[in-house]
């Protein structure tokens, strides 16, 4: 396997829309209340990108160095429990990538004010945290918390507020929606590895729950999040157009389904995979609704 492909994977590329999915939903309501900037716009992408990469990195290295990541985990290889990647060389890719957010963060500082310093700072702290550091938090059953607070309510809030230094609350609605599918892929990922995580001593979230309610949390997520997309639209706290969205619900279907009947990691993978995708396909029609209803 060639190096590029080996660092690609590492990035763990399912992941990513979780990070974009937020920052679409922050630009499309920017661009109703009158108040998109196209820099701002590509500026919020590039950092939480970068974020969610470092993230990933991260969690390849610590979860290594903490023996979670064995011979008998399911799913995609990691890179330096495989050797493949030495950890040296995936914390000094850590570093770079944060330099890449810092620099996207300074922008957004520069445009924006000091307010996006306190959120870059948190984001990268609970990035650090969630498996580093002395108390990681994602190995005592806080990673969906976490996800769903910083990839739903501070990378929404925080992509709107870039724009034009407000906070309206359909930001703040909408955030939660992103949040719960954010915290969604988690939960699927985390029921995928619920054994090996147990076994190593991963206290994640699925683990303390266990695969029956792990999995009626997965669908509640899903469920959730429509619901409050739909109250939303109908409540006209956001505009009334995100309510298209819900015509995706549809794809909750297969997704809960496989949860339900699937323990080998193929099907969980897929679940994933499909999870990330639904967030990224509601994140497009909500933002392009947005966008074309303009006050």
């Amino acid at each position: 396997m060639s190096r590029t492909r080996l660092w690609w994977l590492a990035a763990r590329p399912r992941t990513l829309p979780a990070a974009i999915a937020p920052v679409l939903v922050g630009s499309g309501l920017a661009s109703h209340d009158g108040v998109f900037r196209t820099d701002a716009a590509l500026a919020a992408m590039i950092g939480a990108v970068a974020i969610q990469v470092a993230a990933n990195f991260a969690n390849d290295a610590s979860d290594a160095a903490r023996g979670a990541d064995t011979s008998a985990r399911i799913g995609p290889r990691r890179m330096v429990a495989s050797g493949d990647v030495g950890a040296r060389a995936m914390w000094t890719a850590v570093v770079i990538t944060l330099a890449v957010a810092l620099a996207a963060g300074v922008y957004l500082i520069v445009i924006a004010g000091w307010v996006v310093a306190a959120i870059g700072a948190a984001s990268v702290l609970a990035m650090l945290t969630y498996v580093g550091g002395p108390v990681p938090y994602g190995y005592r059953g806080l990673g969906e918390a976490f996800v769903f607070v910083f990839f739903g309510l501070v990378a929404t809030v925080g992509t709107r507020y870039v724009h034009g230094q407000s906070a309206p609350a359909a930001a703040w609605w909408l955030g939660t929606t992103m949040g719960a599918l954010a915290a969604a892929i988690l939960v699927a990922n985390n029921l995928r590895d619920i054994e090996t995580d147990a076994a190593a001593g991963k206290r994640t979230l699925a683990v303390m729950l266990g695969r029956e309610r792990t999995r009626a949390l997965y669908a509640s997520l899903l469920i959730g999040s429509f619901a409050v997309l739909l109250v939303g639209a109908v409540t006209s706290v956001t505009p009334p157009l995100t309510g298209l969205a819900i015509t995706l619900f549809f794809l909750t279907g297969p997704l809960i389904g496989a949860v339900r009947t699937r323990t080998d990691g193929p099907g969980l993978i897929g679940v994933l995979a499909g999870t990330a995708r639904l967030q990224f396909l509601v994140a497009v029609v909500v933002a392009v609704s947005a966008a074309v209803s303009a006050q």
